[in-house]
């Protein structure tokens, strides 16, 4: 007998054809209930004594972590509050020994302007008393002189006028009435 060529894209026919799929085997069920309890206890004993510890472990360290960073932030919190109330007291202080300076520099300046103005009043008020002294003193000597240059010119209009020669004392006479007497 001679085998017939296979070309290898045939299912081949075994004869355990009829064989159930292992994990469903109603036969292996037993061995298989007792592989499986034994692998779950050995994972739950692994699990309790080694992931779980290192699990809390990592835990309650990002846990002290975030606590630390916790404390931390409001150490440093408090302490820019403290700045802060610092600066502002700083800042009032400032505030209020430039206003101090600027009232007290005003007031310098102020005196200074006050005592400037009083020293000018009086030269100006001096000046003027000077100037109306002056000014008296020529208006006295002009009305003065008045006199003296009407009569020099009343004696020749007179003269011409008249034709009659008038002497310098009529002429002082008729200008001043009340002097000769």
């Amino acid at each position: 007998m001679t085998e017939p060529v296979t070309t290898g894209t045939e299912v081949p026919v075994s004869s355990t054809a009829n064989k159930v799929f292992p994990p469903l085997d109603p036969t292996t069920l037993a061995p298989q209930l007792v592989w499986l309890s034994m692998t779950f206890v050995a994972l739950y004993f692994l699990l309790k004594k080694i992931a779980i510890p290192r699990i809390g472990g990592v835990i309650e360290e990002r846990q002290n972590r975030i606590q630390r960073d916790i404390d931390a932030a409001e150490k440093l919190k408090d302490e820019v509050d403290g700045a802060m109330k610092a600066y502002e007291k700083s800042l009032a202080d400032a505030r209020g020994n430039a206003t101090a300076i600027a009232r007290a520099t005003n007031e310098k300046l102020t005196a200074e302007v006050d005592r400037e103005r009083a020293a000018v009043e009086t030269a100006t008020a001096k000046k003027l008393a000077d100037a109306e002294i002056r000014i008296t003193a020529t208006k006295q000597k002009a009305l003065e002189s008045v006199g003296e240059i009407a009569s020099e010119i009343a004696g020749p209009v007179i003269k011409q006028l008249t034709g009659k020669d008038v002497s310098a004392d009529e002429v002082k006479r008729a200008l001043n009435p009340g002097a000769g007497e």
